[in-house]
């Protein structure tokens, strides 16, 4: 869906274009030359001597599809968060800005790197295409980048990174922290989990107070090497490492990233499907690094929203 909007955005850029060239260098000269003609002449204007109005139209439409195109497809583009997967660092309703040419200038139809310009380091907030349908935007973490070997366990809920283990040979491992474990100010109503996100609603209710059906998140800070951001927990879930994608040659619960390849996960980790279920994410999937809330809403997946979150505009980390 998002590749379609681009291509429309881009035959729509063309052909205004074009019409806007060909007016502005073959048709306005023409028109200019039958007016100073009549002038000459002292005969009046005719209608064919004015610019149409699908030409006018056209014309002043171009310029704003340009500048549109062009920020959209290289420079920034918006997206809202439509789950709760990176909570608490994202929530449902925030509205967010992805810098485009972070990973690389790249063709906006058939997202082919035109220009590098850089890769995701751990600790990164990313969006990408899902591997598994690429018509699908996904946002999650960056945890695990070309050569290192990830390991997850499910019963702490740690991860552990060790890099430079594509030749086999690994290198010292990257200092992963965890403050103590508390209590949030999210409690979540739970529909299941099998592999897919779970839970059918995310509430901000403060300590102290609960709500029928409801499980208080648990929260501490996690720092991958000099990243540091929150997580939630579900203290209570038991693991589903059964589920995780098993990789070739590896251990359960451990994978190690190929070359060209990165390891995501959700900052709200017992509510992601993530890399640990089905895989690495190409770099070519790669959309952008999401950078900044610029609009937030108080809402629930699926639902309208019933307010607005001033509070939570600024940057993301």
């Amino acid at each position: 869906m998002a590749n379609m909007f681009a291509l429309i955005l881009a035959i729509a850029t063309l052909v205004t274009g074009i019409i806007w060239c060909i007016d502005k260098y073959k048709w306005a000269p023409a028109r200019r030359a039958k007016r100073a003609a009549a002038k000459a002449e002292g005969t009046p204007e005719t209608k064919a001597d004015k610019q149409p109005g699908w030409v006018e139209t056209t014309a002043s439409v171009f310029p704003v599809l340009l500048v549109v195109f062009v920020v959209r497809s290289f420079i920034f583009e918006p997206f809202q968060i439509p789950s709760g997967s990176m909570m608490p660092t994202l929530l449902i309703g925030d509205f967010i800005l992805v810098e485009k040419y972070a990973y690389g200038i790249k063709d906006p139809i058939t997202q082919t790197t035109l220009i590098p310009t850089g890769h995701p380091k751990r600790g990164d907030v990313v969006v990408f295409k899902y591997p598994k349908d690429p018509s699908l935007d996904y946002i999650k973490r960056a945890v695990g980048v070309p050569g290192d070997r990830v390991t997850y366990d499910a019963l702490s809920k740690t991860v552990s990174i060790t890099p430079g283990c594509g030749g086999g040979k690994c290198e010292t491992a990257v200092p992963v922290t965890y403050s103590d474990v508390e209590p949030s100010d999210f409690i979540q109503t739970f529909s299941g989990f099998n592999g897919n996100e779970a839970g059918n609603g995310f509430f901000q209710v403060p300590q102290g107070k609960s709500m029928p059906g409801g499980l208080r998140l648990a929260t501490r800070n996690e720092t991958l090497g000099d990243v540091t951001h929150r997580i939630l927990l579900v203290t209570q879930m038991p693991s589903q490492s059964a589920s995780y994608y098993q990789q070739p040659g590896q251990e359960q619960s451990t994978w190690v990233v190929p070359q060209g390849m990165y390891f995501m996960m959700g900052d709200n980790r017992d509510n992601s499907a993530d890399s640990r279920y089905w895989g690495f994410v190409p770099e070519r999937n790669l959309v952008g690094k999401a950078t900044a809330i610029w609009m937030s809403f108080e809402k629930q997946e699926g639902e309208w929203p019933t307010g607005v979150r001033l509070s939570r505009i600024g940057g993301i980390h």
